[in-house]
């Protein structure tokens, strides 16, 4: 994946230029809005690579406009807000954010988890890129789930995180290893990130997420992928 356009969300003005200027700097190419609303009208005819948007701003919040970006694209977002709590993280990470940095931050670790969005792509064996699972169609090219008469898009974490798990189907995976694997070194401990991601996860690909058949929690330790021919409850 390379990343080339970044969509800077920020009702600070000082903020964006500071942001256009390190990141410009890094040969980025950035997009500015300053306001939820405003973002979603430069996402119509802007095509970006990754948007770093601030949770707290006027009008349409940060909250909302990521929800509202999540019905029609599936672009890397980096959610920025001064808010630390777990909590906080994890209602970011349910409106579809893929990773949530606090403020204040140093610019070397937002440049670390931008250089994450473009290298982070786990490798999946090629016979995999379509996966059929109890009437439900996973296509990981098109990161589209379709059946039951429905059609769910995974966003691309979601789709990391899943075909992680896939292309190391049958093996508890560990929390610490899942996360560097798809967030990377700086991920270790956000085991609040693996509760959200795979919940969402199972609610698109289980036939009932409170009792999954393939998507399962080995308890205090990780997460396995049980394929149909294998799968156990």
């Amino acid at each position: 994946m390379s990343l080339q356009k970044i969509l800077v969300v920020d009702d600070q003005a000082q903020m964006r230029r500071v942001l256009r200027a390190t990141l410009g700097a890094h040969g980025y190419e950035v997009v500015e809005a300053g306001s939820g609303e405003e973002a979603l009208r430069k996402l119509d005819v802007e095509l970006c690579d990754l948007i770093l948007l601030d949770l707290l701003m006027a009008g349409l919040g940060g909250l909302a406009t990521c929800r509202a970006i999540r019905t029609g694209s599936q672009v890397p977002i980096i959610v920025v807000s001064i808010r630390a709590s777990e909590q906080d993280k994890v209602i970011a990470l349910e409106a579809g954010a893929d990773d949530y940095i606090t403020k204040p931050y140093g610019m070397q670790e937002l440049l670390a988890r931008v250089r994450a969005v473009a290298r982070r792509k786990p490798v999946i064996n090629e016979r995999s890129k379509v996966l059929v699972l109890d009437g439900m169609t996973i296509d990981f090219e098109i990161h589209q789930v379709t059946g039951r008469g429905r059609t769910e898009h995974l966003t691309p974490k979601e789709l990391d995180l899943l075909q992680y798990l896939v292309s190391h189907a049958g093996q508890v995976i560990p929390h610490r290893r899942l996360l560097q694997a798809v967030w990377g070194p700086d991920h270790c401990h956000e085991v609040e990130y693996l509760r959200v991601f795979v919940n969402q996860l199972r609610k698109k690909i289980e036939a009932d997420s409170h009792n999954p058949m393939y998507l399962l929690t080995e308890p205090w330790v990780g997460y396995r992928f049980a394929l149909p021919a294998t799968g156990k409850r």
